[in-house]
């Protein structure tokens, strides 16, 4: 009997002895950080700050009572511009909202005013009065010395979750991304980073933490993560940015032609050149005082095709879409040296751009 009491009470009497003895045990030491480790602690610290989460609202109308109510839409992120309170984000955070509020690092919200938007770049801004401790703007770099393997890091608030920082390669240069209402984006930043929903509109970071895009969309046939993300290189952004904080809208460079990409494909290959025709000169404009020459038709009522534009500023452009991508690239102002085909042969032509809608 006793034996079997003995046996039974094993159990117990051992975790009595362990529960005696049991302590936490010594810490071992880490010595330092790595250094890249390091890197990347003083970039999050020292710009997620200036990162911001944007929720928006739209106003909807009740089909029986004839109400008014306000509905959250969707969120996003974006991050202070300069000192006078810009917020920079993706259009399509607040695409469609009618009131928007912004949330600072340290819980502060303020409902934002929109200032403008391209929806051709995907970019917005908007405007906060913050009376007193306005986070720093994000440092701006540039886009067009980035390479293809170039460590980033992408700070923004992925699913409403509070400023998270992913890290990863820049994958590609200069894609391009069809959004659903048909517009496409170019000269996108192609990066493995994680980005997800919510992360639009932040800010993505090179290893000296200055911005060199901003995170707008993801590839995936989930609609998740999948390794894919795309971002609006801040050469684009540091262009068309000060226009919409200036005219609340984004003038694009031209010459005062007018093009169509059908036509355009059917008159090309039927003459077997790779370019772009213009149909029409605007009277006044760059293109009719550089002498380009539209469509027409002769006496005899044939079409009589204009010049048809091979390159601008030494690029090819065989599309409509190449040649608003390579103009886009230039400046108001800027002279430009256009190879045409007229009559034939190929020939170049100066030319002024000047602002278009």
């Amino acid at each position: 009997m006793l034996l079997t009491v003995v046996w039974y009470a094993l159990p117990w009497l051992e975790r009595y002895v362990i529960s005696r003895t049991a302590e936490p045990r010594p810490i071992a030491a880490r010595g330092e950080l790595a250094a890249d480790e390091q890197t990347t602690i003083e970039i999050f610290e020292r710009t997620s700050p200036s990162v911001v989460f944007i929720s928006t609202r739209q106003r909807v109308r009740d089909l029986w009572t004839r109400n008014v109510f306000s509905v959250p839409r969707g969120n996003g992120s974006g991050f202070v511009w300069d000192s006078l309170g810009h917020v920079v984000t993706n259009n399509h955070v607040i695409e469609g909202a009618s009131e928007a509020t912004v949330r600072l690092n340290d819980g502060r919200s303020y409902s934002a005013v929109r200032v403008g938007a391209s929806p051709a770049h995907d970019l917005a801004v908007l405007r906060i009065s913050v009376p007193f401790d306005l986070p720093p703007p994000v440092p701006v770099g540039s886009s067009g010395d980035l390479r293809v393997g170039q460590k980033v890091f992408a700070i923004g608030n992925p699913f409403g979750l509070d400023y998270t920082l992913t890290s990863g390669l820049v994958s590609a240069l200069d894609r391009s991304l069809e959004e659903k209402d048909g517009v496409v984006i170019e000269h996108l930043i192609q990066t493995d980073a994680a980005i997800n929903p919510g992360n639009s509109g932040g800010p993505l970071l090179d290893s000296a933490g200055r911005l060199i895009g901003i995170n707008t969309a993801i590839y995936s046939p989930s609609g998740a993560y999948a390794g894919i993300g795309f971002a609006v290189p801040a050469d684009t952004v540091n262009r068309v940015v000060p226009q919409l904080i200036a005219r609340g809208r984004y003038l694009r460079p031209g010459m005062g032609i007018a093009v169509d990409q059908n036509i355009n494909r059917l008159v090309t290959e039927r003459l077997g050149v790779a370019g772009v025709l213009v149909l029409s000169v605007t009277p006044g404009s760059a293109a009719e005082a550089a002498g380009l020459r539209p469509t027409r038709v002769d006496s005899r009522g044939d079409i009589v095709p204009g010049d048809i534009i091979l390159a601008v500023a030494g690029r090819p452009v065989d599309t409509v879409a190449a040649l608003f991508s390579v103009l886009d690239g230039q400046r108001i102002g800027e002279r430009v040296v256009l190879r045409i085909w007229r009559d034939g042969s190929a020939l170049d032509v100066p030319v002024v751009l000047q602002a278009e809608g």
